[in-house]
């Protein structure tokens, strides 16, 4: 999980209690080298105190380390270095081999030393935190080399840079190349077990959730955020197929929709492939008619996905275009998402499998 740290340092003071408010609002760190600042905030919140020398408090200390004998006298904890040469980016890579938390300020506009330090601390049980300049940079840091930086520390010139940086952090699950789908058959199946999977966040108008009957393939799901005759919207819901589906969630693991319960994982996803880790807030199952949707990817992978045989159920086509599944026709397009690999109790694996 990715997290970020805001250095209340060169916070002018006026702002320090709108930003303080907003995050712990937001559960974002707060980093300072003055303790009292720090004393009275909650514990849902980390607390980082910022000094030259180790100190007994009741925060996490974070020493700001020059050379390999300063590192080598911290017994565990944490480190702020500064890279600005070789002799540095060996003691952060150092750091971050063996260390619970290490906070990195590059003076390298490029991201090859940050590439660097990554490489070194993987499998490393510490966090690694990188000093960003600002929401764009952190956007990058969160995301190098596929594996991105532990954590983000940002000066934030006011709360609403706080918010951001905490809406960010929502979406730092990797994109998904999303392919073209073309429907080739619909096949009306009788009464199933549908599942509804409500969410505890608001759904986009272009986002939903990637379903299949087949591990190898998936259909984008709309969620409930577009009006409906008689009904109101549900943002936080998708009507997402029977009880046999796979859904795609985080990590690329997948679930039976059978699965899901409250406080599980799901993977929302937009029309441009863009990813988030949603959390369920419940799943809802009912008895409804079923209807087969088999669509062919430009790969000539079957996808397959049973839903509610109803109008307001809808999927998404490219461009974000919202379609009602009992509307589809063969030869309309859909979104969807083709898996390189077979599954077991949904990680992802190499063998061979057939699924009809």
């Amino acid at each position: 999980m990715k997290f970020a740290w805001i250095d209340l340092r060169t916070v002018p003071e006026a702002h320090w209690t709108a930003v303080i408010d907003a995050a712990v609002h937001s559960r974002i760190g707060v980093v300072t080298d003055d303790p009292s600042l720090l004393d009275d905030l909650p514990p849902t919140i980390t607390r980082v105190l910022l000094t030259e020398n180790q100190v007994e408090s009741p925060h996490l200390v974070t020493v700001a380390v020059h050379d390999q004998d300063q590192l080598d006298r911290l017994p565990s904890g944490s480190a702020f270095v500064t890279v600005s040469d070789d002799r540095t980016l060996k003691l952060a890579c150092a750091a971050a081999e063996r260390l619970d938390h290490t906070v990195v300020a590059f003076t390298d506009p490029t991201k090859i030393p940050l590439e660097i330090v990554i490489a070194a601390a993987d499998g490393a049980p510490g966090k690694l935190i990188t000093v960003v300049a600002d929401l764009v940079e952190a956007a990058i840091v969160l995301e190098v080399l596929e594996h991105g930086s532990d954590g983000v520390l940002l000066a934030p010139r006011d709360a609403t840079d706080v918010f951001k940086l905490a809406r960010l952090l929502e979406v730092t699950s990797p994109p998904l190349t999303l392919t073209t789908l073309t429907v080739e058959a619909l096949a009306h199946n009788g009464l199933g077990d549908r599942v509804c999977v409500d969410t505890a966040s608001h759904f986009r108008e272009d986002e939903g959730i990637l379903v299949g009957s087949f591990s190898s393939g998936f259909i984008l799901c709309c969620s409930e955020t577009h009006p409906l005759p008689y009904m109101p919207t549900r943002p936080f819901r998708v009507n997402a197929g029977a009880l046999h589906s796979y859904v795609l969630g985080p990590a690329n693991r997948t679930n039976y929709l059978s699965e899901l319960r409250s406080g599980s994982k799901v993977l929302a996803v937009d029309a441009d492939g863009r990813t988030r880790e949603l959390t369920v807030g419940r799943a809802k199952l009912e008895s409804r008619p079923m209807l087969t949707i088999t669509a062919r990817s430009p790969e000539n992978v079957v996808v397959d996905l049973m839903v509610q045989d109803d109008w307001h159920v809808r999927v998404l086509a490219p461009g974000g275009k919202v379609r009602n599944v009992t509307e589809l026709q063969p030869g309309d397009e859909l979104l969807g998402y083709i898996a390189s690999e077979q599954r077991h109790v949904g990680l992802p694996i190499g063998e061979f499998c057939k699924e009809s």
